[in-house]
């Protein structure tokens, strides 16, 4: 029952994915799961299918102590492969649950490091663009105040 090409996680497809150590060890996770199914399907098929041949309706209508025992144990050990597979469900939502915040947490932090880079882009050409506007604003000042047109204009001395 191999099934691959079945992933457990979405890989990260744009920016910066996982690393190689980090993809090798969700290779190896992936086939130590699927490992673990396919075993586990195994053993709730085998058991299942043995439990089908000694409930046979025999000719003698009582069963000896060794069929039953059989049967007893057979049961048991498909309880136990279906245990292990809800527990390997459960597992998996749980890898699912907390490698998809692990992303989210990585990809916020990764957008805020981002943001911050741009405030900071964003104040060093905001106090340039201050700067450049405080000097444009001292030339046109001392033209303004120097300028003929400003004296000649004065409010006051035309009261005078």
């Amino acid at each position: 029952m191999n099934r691959g090409g079945v992933g457990l996680g979405g890989g990260a497809a744009g920016g910066g994915g996982p690393t190689a150590a980090a993809a090798a060890a969700a290779a190896q996770k992936q086939k130590t799961l699927l490992q673990r199914v396919d075993t586990d399907i195994g053993n709730l098929v085998d058991n299942f299918g043995f439990l089908v041949n000694v409930a046979r309706v025999n000719d003698p209508p009582v069963r000896n102590s060794q069929e039953s025992f059989m049967m007893e144990m057979r049961a048991a050990r498909m309880v136990q492969a279906a245990d292990s597979l809800l527990k390997l469900v459960s597992e998996l939502k749980q890898t699912a649950v907390f490698s998809g915040f692990a992303s989210l947490n990585d990809h916020v932090d990764q957008r805020t490091d981002e943001f911050n880079k741009l405030a900071e882009n964003t104040n060093v050409i905001l106090a340039r663009i201050g700067e450049e506007a405080a000097a444009n604003l001292k030339e046109l000042e001392s033209h303004y105040y120097s300028s003929k047109q400003r004296t000649s204009n004065l409010p006051h001395e035309r009261l005078e």
